[in-house]
């Protein structure tokens, strides 16, 4: 296990590494090559010239790539500071960059945001791997009866459905006509009860999307893994039905689950978009919204780098769960 272990922390790092070069150049190198002054990009077209030269010299775009790239990386973990156009700013570390429209650094904003988006993300992880994940294995044992039907039915909708739209009916339903809901995002550290009543209806409202795919993907494995040779000897030998599915035919179903939810929580974690902007959630997906509305490159910038490293971490996580459900991954 320590070696597997050992492995996947490597194979982490060396990621990470290749991650942040791949943003690099995506914000840096490409539109360099495709002409754009990336200066303007990060100050604006009304930005005076004296302005725009002084970004320039702060973010050492004369500078030989390798010099930008060492810089742009050391700056994550150490910290950086931009000199240039007759003053300094010191930018502490982890440097995800800094907008020099609202003269201040990205880290702050996107850890002011952050914990409202790990709420919504976590949150209806767990509404929708508990439906998702018990409705796709009734409707495996239940294969052809009204309830599998009816379930996959609620499933193609929720699959099918744009969440911009699902959220717009919940607000409909529940806060403008039922009145159930205040529809208003309360801090956690305010009320608690507050908090937790305004994000009931984001948290069902994403776990609709994601719950409907779960137990159609669900649903798809445990019928094809319950055809298996060792599920059929299980039963021969007397063992009852519950410790089967339990024990045997689950463990087996949960791998291509964990693969699942490893990347769509990682990506969730980056900013739920319409999710936040239908809610008026101040999370990371509303961050990066704004940030495109005002050409506030560094946000975005900050954003991709967060995302990615969550994709990152949730997939190691993933892995070592791997290991703990099925050993012979160990030994891959």
């Amino acid at each position: 296990m320590l070696a597997y272990l050992i492995r996947r922390l490597f194979a982490a790092a060396v990621m990470l590494v290749v991650i942040v070069m791949v943003v690099f150049g995506i914000f840096f190198l490409i539109p360099k090559w495709a002409g754009v002054d990336i200066a303007l990009s990060f100050v604006g077209k009304q930005a005076d010239p004296a302005a725009v030269e002084g970004v320039r010299e702060k973010l050492g775009l004369g500078d030989p790539i390798y010099a930008q790239v060492w810089e742009f990386f050391k700056g994550i973990f150490a910290g950086r500071t931009y000199t240039g156009g007759g003053d300094s700013i010191h930018c502490a570390a982890p440097c995800f960059g800094y907008s020099f429209r609202s003269e201040q650094a990205v880290w702050p904003v996107l850890t002011d945001r952050f914990p409202v988006t790990l709420a919504l993300a976590l949150g209806a992880a767990v509404l929708w791997l508990i439906i998702g994940v018990s409705a796709g294995v009734l409707s495996a044992l239940k294969r052809g009866s009204l309830w599998d039907r009816g379930a996959m039915v609620i499933a193609l909708s929720g699959v099918s459905l744009p969440i911009y739209f699902t959220g717009m009916v919940a607000l409909s339903i529940f806060v403008y006509g039922l009145d159930l809901f205040d529809g208003q995002f309360v801090p956690l550290e305010t009320s608690f009860s507050g908090w937790f009543g305004g994000m009931i209806l984001p948290w069902v409202t994403l776990a609709f999307l994601y719950a409907a795919m779960y137990a159609r993907i669900t649903r798809a494995t445990m019928l094809e893994i319950l055809g298996e040779d060792y599920i059929r000897t299980a039963r021969a030998k007397g063992l009852k039905e519950k410790t089967v599915i339990g024990k045997h035919a689950m463990r087996s179903t949960m791998t291509p689950l964990l693969t699942m939810l490893g990347m769509d929580l990682g990506a969730l974690i980056g900013g739920a978009i319409l999710t936040e902007t239908a809610f008026s959630l101040p999370g990371l997906g509303q961050a990066v919204l704004n940030a495109i509305k005002n050409q506030d490159l560094p946000i975005i910038l900050g954003v991709t780098l967060i995302t990615s490293l969550a994709v990152l971490v949730a997939n190691l996580v993933v892995d070592i769960l791997y290991a703990v459900i099925d050993p012979r991954v160990r030994l891959s």
